[in-house]
């Protein structure tokens, strides 16, 4: 690790700019700063900064950009992944007396003026997303120009670019391109404060060019103002009375994390509702509200957000009084990132882990969600031509492969050199490519490995900090005497009766939306545009998401792969049983709690391959407990529906689009049936077979069709 002091011609200089960043006259450079500072600007070099949350990373790039500004070089490009981290960089750019505008999809209106003071040399930092970096006619019009005139490249969060970090995206790895179309003498700074040596060694490999490899400076990761600890906790239940008896025993205002969109919300409205002041705070919470929600935290006008790792990267309150864990994240390095934000600049911050069962089973699936298959990506390349651009809609309709996972898809391969994004679509390169099973195997090993790591930092009895620095090997790790192994369980492990059945109640609580189809997909062969009224579902019901914290946790086990090996054929089957009385009497809640403007008049149930047992019980017993007529199911026909549950709409669509039928007999009392009908499945997902069945009903002559599912996903 270098650590010399710049050279003496910049030193006081130097220093003069950090005093007048920090508004303090006494301010010193931290070990490693004046280093970093001296390799990109006396000696334009490339340098890698892993050095830990609230080292002041962000001051060697204001500090170096006004050294080489006054030496007129150019601006400075920042490639910055997150809008929330722009803000903030923003914000303290202006404070320091930088000044800084950002490019990305929020301020398209901003996008000539900023141009225009480019042109006229009146920007000292340059913001942009590693997304916009591929925009075409970014990249052909505006990025040439830009590398011309660059005199400081910075990568922020350069853990992203690693195949090997905890938050793999593909735009960062196009960065290497970027790097060597710069001049030599443009010097380039990665920094983060989250990478282990085998993600310090796959970064650093990233910045080098031809002989330039890049100086290393990296400190310590010791956090002395966080303390520790794990509380193990029997049931989702108990985290959350946990989080009702003890939030406003927590020191100041902080974060809560949870795995999933809907746990975030859940929790929140549960502490809302018993008078707790918090947010939820998602990826899927708008732009605007995440904005309030952050000044909010920030001004401690709210106790906590309740936040995915949406509200991570970046994110600066230098108070942060705790972070809380409802679940836990997947790797050591992802779990020290976001505890990181706690204790910057206070003495003390508390940092608690509630770890719950169902966290491995979460794991996996955003491991397999993220990673391209040779399947999908052959695919995709058998799709695209040379000459002819094709949108993401329009593929998405040619391959069975969702919009998100596509769209991560044509990353990975526009990165490999095999499409491109240009205007109109994307279009095949023509250029060889080979699916590199050996090295997304190794990604796969790696991502098992650490979450064994997390396992085993919830149940070591050794120095919870040690442990985490040893997980990002940091060889200065010692234990911290501060938390629950080193010095005892700090935090209180009662619970309140009354919190508890608060939590219970709320985890029993039934009834999600199902919004109905308006619309055919696009790309659909037999079908276009609106979907006529006449022949539409109404607003359905169903008991519970797959993600939900409650009921939830039971849908997950009942729609988990069970296999049998049948002693006669050896083939696995899947097993099916009739609901439980408990999972019925679920169901006749959702129903009480409907609201519907006119009740169902009779039940019919949808058939099912997988679950025929479940739909057929929970049809007879809803209609059983509503007093109703089980008019019975509709039909396979002679093909019935093809291909597996999920996939895009297009292709879900065509798998059930002819695939059920009304036999005579149930058309007959549907038409009798003077009201709406009950239809009820098992899985509501892409909501087509819905869609296609209640079509069916009211081609049948149902007046109006009610739909209900057991579970819906996401």
């Amino acid at each position: 690790m270098s650590t010399a002091a710049p050279p003496t011609e910049i030193a006081d200089e130097a220093l003069a700019i950090l005093r007048e960043l920090t508004g303090r006259p006494d301010a010193v450079f931290r070990e490693g700063q004046d280093a970093a500072i001296a390799a990109l600007v006396e000696r334009s070099q490339r340098a890698l900064v892993v050095q830990r949350t609230g080292w002041g990373k962000s001051a060697v790039y204001f500090v170096a950009t006004l050294l080489l500004r006054r030496q007129q070089k150019g601006p400075t490009i920042l490639v910055s992944p997150l809008l929330a981290l722009m803000r903030d960089q923003i914000a303290a750019a202006s404070r320091a007396g930088v000044r800084a505008v950002a490019i990305n999809s929020t301020n398209p209106h901003e996008w000539a003026d900023i141009q225009q003071q480019l042109r006229d040399d009146a920007v000292d930092v340059l913001l942009v997303s590693p997304e916009r970096l591929n925009n075409p006619q970014f990249r052909e019009q505006q990025l040439p120009v830009l590398i011309e005139k660059t005199g400081l490249l910075v990568v922020d969060e350069a853990h992203c670019i690693s195949d090997w970090g905890h938050d793999f995206r593909p735009d960062y790895r196009r960065l290497k391109d970027l790097i060597e179309r710069l001049p030599q003498d443009v010097p380039v700074l990665a920094t983060t404060a989250t990478a282990n040596s085998r993600v310090v060694d796959d970064v650093a490999e990233q910045i080098s060019t031809g002989s330039i490899s890049p100086v290393t400076i990296r400190g310590p990761l010791a956090r002395k103002s966080l303390r520790l600890g794990v509380l193990k906790l029997p049931n989702a239940q108990a985290r959350l009375a946990w989080l009702l008896t003890h939030l406003d025993d927590l020191p100041g205002s902080g974060i809560i994390y949870t795995l999933t969109v809907a746990a975030a919300e859940d929790t929140a409205k549960l502490l809302r509702d018993k008078g707790h002041n918090v947010r939820a705070y998602t990826g899927q919470t708008d732009t605007g509200k995440r904005e309030d929600a952050e000044q909010q935290l920030k001004r401690n006008e709210v106790k906590a957000l309740i936040a995915t790792s949406a509200l991570g990267m970046g994110f600066d309150k230098p108070d942060l009084g705790f972070v809380l864990h409802l679940g836990a994240p997947s790797s050591p390095v992802a779990y020290y990132q976001q505890v990181g934000r706690a204790g910057r600049a206070t003495e003390s911050a508390d940092v608690l882990l509630l770890p719950g069962p169902e966290d491995e089973a979460i794991w996996h699936y955003f491991a397999t969600a993220s990673m391209p298959s040779q399947a999908r990506a052959e695919a995709v390349l058998r799709e695209l031509e040379r000459d002819r651009p094709t949108s993401t809609p329009a593929l998405e309709a040619l391959v069975n492969i969702r919009r998100t996972p596509l769209e991560l898809l044509l990353k990975v391969l526009d990165v490999d050199g095999a499409v491109q994004k240009v205007q109109g679509g994307w279009v095949a390169t023509g250029r060889p490519w080979t699916y590199d099973a050996e090295r997304y195997e190794k990604i796969a090993a790696a991502r098992t490995a650490e979450q064994q790591h997390m396992l085993e930092y919830e149940t070591g009895s050794g120095c919870r900090m040690e442990y985490l620095q040893r997980a990002l090997d940091d060889d200065t790790a010692a234990p911290c005497g501060r938390c629950d192994n080193c010095a005892g369980a700090w935090y209180p492990v009662d619970l309140s009766s009354d919190a508890e059945g608060a939590a219970a109640a709320s985890l029993d609580k039934v009834g999600v939306p199902i919004e109905p189809r308006a619309q055919w997909p696009v790309g659909s062969a037999s079908v276009k545009g609106n979907i006529p009224p006449a022949e539409r579902m109404l607003e359905g019901r169903a008991l519970a998401r797959l993600t939900d914290l409650g009921w939830g946790n039971t849908l997950r086990a009942l729609f988990a792969p069970r296999r049998v090996e049948p002693v006669e054929t050896g083939a696995p089957v899947e097993t099916d049983a009739p609901a439980t009385p408990a999972l019925i009497a679920a169901c006749t809640r959702v129903l009480g709690d409907w609201g519907w403007d006119e009740r169902p008049v009779a039940v019919v149930s949808v058939p099912s391959r997988r679950h025929p047992l479940l739909v057929d019980s929970v049809a007879r017993g809803l209609a059983s407990a509503g007093r109703l007529p089980y008019l019975g199911s509709l039909a396979f026909t002679a093909d019935g529906p093809t291909g597996e549950p999920g996939g895009n709409s297009a292709y879900r669509l065509a798998g059930v689009l002819n695939a059920f039928a009304v036999p005579s007999l149930l058309a007959d009392a549907v038409r009798d049936a003077a009201g709406p009908i009950l239809l009820v499945d098992d899985l509501a997902d892409s909501r087509w077979t819905l869609t296609v069945t209640a079509r069916a009903l009211r081609r049948a002559g149902a007046e109006s069709v009610l739909p209900f599912a057991l579970a819906l996903r996401g």
